[in-house]
């Protein structure tokens, strides 16, 4: 298969590059600085593209395959100043507008497209999410609601489209996971606000791999949950934590000081989800890390 990955620099994109070549898979990875990706090889290409000119995206996708999108910023770094609010969600609008444009222009478009997306669709709260539910409230929601709209109109230009909704991607010395290592490294592990707010996990080779199955099943369409079938409270998670890193579980955060130290992007630690991969399962995909332990115990091997 002949993919498209934008947003092919990130820790997803990355990853996904690298399971898709291994499975011999001719991929393009779009990028403004395609000379700081790395070396390509006989099933890898690194083309230069803007972000924004839909022409040059055309030149690039038509006649491939399927697009895999992934642009974005990282909505955990940086406060969440209106600014900061607006630049991220036009990191996303912008490339998926272009993007739209370009299928447009095609003479041979795409057959497939697969639309990042996140849990914070459903918004927080303690209750079980499937594919199925509707969105939920407050910034998070809102924001996932008009990413999974940016590329729903090609649709209507005869690709199949799949929306993944990514929760907590687990990858060593990236992403969360660093975060949630720090106080133990530092022998202050311990809850955090509550503890019991749920984090609906993934490790990062499960999240590739599944990309890729919902790309080669060429009957799969719609929305599909990324998480783990194993979803753990906080509390739990710092135990599993504790435990794979060998330091003491004992010190509590309380989540008022997380408020005043990041304001409202707190919401990203103290709120959980609870969310269940069901017609990723459904559909028969088989994860390689349901246990925490296991996943932790792979990716921290080397640490």
């Amino acid at each position: 298969m002949r993919i498209v990955i934008i947003g092919g620099q990130g820790m997803i994109g990355r990853a996904v590059t690298e399971a898709a070549v291994s499975k011999g898979h001719n991929v393009v990875v779009t990028s403004r600085s395609p000379r700081t990706i790395g070396a390509t090889s006989s099933h890898l290409v690194l083309q230069q593209w803007d972000g924004k000119s839909a022409a040059d995206l055309c030149r690039i996708i038509d006649g491939l395959d399927a697009v895999i999108n992934l642009a974005g910023e990282s909505i955990g770094k940086g406060a969440w100043t209106e600014k900061r609010k607006t630049e991220l969600l036009n990191s996303r609008l912008e490339p998926a507008q272009a993007l739209v444009d370009a299928i447009k222009l095609c003479q041979q478009p795409p057959a497939a497209l697969i639309q990042a997306s996140a849990i914070g669709y459903y918004g927080t709260g303690m209750d079980e999410k499937d594919d199925s539910a509707s969105p939920g409230r407050g910034y998070l929601a809102d924001f996932a609601v008009k990413w999974e709209e940016s590329t729903q109109a090609v649709e209507a230009l005869g690709v199949r489209r799949v929306v993944i909704r990514t929760g907590i991607v687990l990858k060593q010395g990236e992403g969360v996971l660093p975060q949630l290592m720090l106080p133990f490294k530092l022998m202050v592990g311990g809850p955090v606000g509550s503890g019991k707010q749920v984090y609906s996990w993934i490790h990062l080779k499960d999240e590739a791999a599944a990309i890729l199955y919902l790309l080669e099943k060429s009957e799969l369409k719609g929305v599909f949950n990324l998480t783990a079938p194993t979803p753990l409270s906080n509390s739990e998670v710092g135990k599993v934590l504790a435990k794979v890193m060998n330091r003491p579980y004992w010190m509590p955060v309380p989540g008022f000081a997380l408020k005043l130290l990041l304001g409202e992007m707190s919401t990203l630690v103290l709120d959980g989800q609870k969310v269940m991969p069901k017609r990723l399962l459904e559909s028969g995909f088989v994860f390689s890390f349901t246990d925490l332990n296991k996943a932790l115990s792979d990716l921290l091997k080397n640490d």
